[in-house]
């Protein structure tokens, strides 16, 4: 007598048919201290340029680096908050609260330097 599967072993073929959803064209990382002011501005001014002008196609790390003090090495953070640009390549650092917003789209190579 032949054997039935259940009906629902066939769910990852479901899966499988959907397409992978893609990277995030820009991946940031923004290394914080505390809940400063200065902190706090900048994760607001990142924030807002990042719904403004990336319209959802990024991926944002706001690391602290009070609970997470190993990270400022390996990353090199001498001030913060610094914004890392890791991809799309090059990388770029921005240090600051990031209220220049031309100068924060200069550095994610959304517009041309100005002279």
């Amino acid at each position: 007598m032949p054997t039935m599967k259940p009906p629902d072993s066939d769910a990852t073929t479901d899966q499988a048919a959907a397409p992978p959803p893609s990277p995030p064209a820009f991946v940031l990382r923004l290394y914080v201290a505390g809940a400063t002011p200065k902190s706090v501005r900048a994760i607001a001014n990142l924030k807002r340029i990042c719904k403004e002008h990336l319209q959802g196609n990024y991926s944002l790390e706001v690391i602290d680096l009070y609970q997470r003090p190993q990270l400022a090495k390996g990353e090199q953070i001498i001030a913060v908050p610094t914004l890392i640009k890791a991809l799309p390549l090059p990388l770029h650092r921005m240090i600051g609260t990031l209220s220049d917003t031309e100068r924060v789209l200069v550095g994610l190579d959304l517009q041309g330097k100005t002279k």
